[in-house]
């Protein structure tokens, strides 16, 4: 009972970042209420547009890199990724923080063929990143102490080709976006970190095969955060096949980017059993997971 004590008293003692699981959420519903965000339609406009506005709300200078990238079908799809610059002084080399805000077109992991022409609705695959990065740039606005950083919202990150597609290359059709960032990037950046699907109650983060091939140091940092913390039991110590996330094309592009991501390969597909399916919604979002992610990436970028 004495050593249960003690272990607790020492969890309790570490001195952890300012960062709000209640506000994180919030985030989550208001890009929910929307709609599915689905490139060309008019819930991925709005949330383009409020994006844009809670950036500059928090002290955000705002670029938007437009452009066109070939999807699976060959035709050009229609690019906006949205950078937010957080600069105090102009001669830091700022980090990069992203996540994707658009959603996928189709359910293709439902069972009922029928339900497969539905939009997912994208609380975590897609809200829960974006969520999670603009709490913390609301911390930024509050906390003249911390460093430059980009925060990047991805597009067309999951307009990658349907489960039934048999074409060639079927990985390159997949986060257009950050690779159009990665085509056409000039900033320079000390090192990146990517946030996808980081609000399942029961999420799993393990050590992503391509974020410790092009940026283990980083990687080991985080981790070692997230144990300072007590958040092991999410930031584990196993270890992922290589996921063609969006921090792939950032790494290929030479700036080492680690992707925090739910993969648990005791799943068939290796994500959850609602992964891009219509219930992709709020009951599978969890305070405590958020809380522990931001946590983690604060005490990174701002220990």
């Amino acid at each position: 009972m004495l050593l249960l004590c003690v272990s607790c008293s020492q969890k309790a003692s570490v001195s952890r970042p300012p960062f709000s699981a209640d506000s994180a959420y919030a985030y989550i519903e208001h890009q929910m209420a929307y709609g599915p965000r689905v490139p060309n339609s008019q819930a991925h406009l709005n949330t383009a547009l409020w994006l844009i506005q809670r950036l500059r709300a928090y002290g955000a200078e705002v670029e938007l890199q437009k452009g066109t990238m070939p999807d699976y079908t060959g035709h050009n799809q229609q690019i906006m990724n949205i950078i937010g610059h957080f600069t105090r002084q102009s001669n830091q080399t700022p980090l990069l923080l992203c996540a994707h805000y658009d959603t996928r077109p189709w359910c293709d992991e439902e069972p009922l063929y029928e339900d497969r022409k539905y939009n997912v609705p994208g609380a975590n695959d897609g809200a829960s990143g974006v969520g999670v990065l603009l709490e913390i740039a609301r911390q930024w606005s509050l906390d003249s102490t911390m460093g430059a950083m980009d925060i990047v919202f991805f597009d067309a990150e999951d307009m990658g080709a349907p489960s039934s597609y048999t074409g060639m290359q079927r990985e390159n059709t997949w986060c257009l976006g950050s690779q159009y960032f990665a085509a056409h990037n000039t900033q320079r950046y000390r090192f990146g970190i990517l946030l996808d699907m980081v609000g399942a109650p029961d999420a799993i983060f393990p050590r992503e095969y391509y974020s410790m091939q092009y940026a283990e140091n980083y990687q080991e940092i985080i981790w070692r955060a997230a144990r300072k913390l007590g958040y092991t039991n999410y930031f584990v110590s196993d270890y992922s096949y290589p996921i063609v996330d969006d921090h792939y094309y950032i790494n290929l592009a030479g700036i080492p980017t680690v992707d925090i991501i739910h993969y648990d390969a005791k799943n068939a597909n290796g994500f959850a059993s609602w992964w891009h399916t219509r219930q992709d919604n709020m009951s599978h979002i969890s305070r405590a997971t958020l809380q522990a992610v931001g946590e983690v990436v604060m005490t990174v970028i701002h220990p």
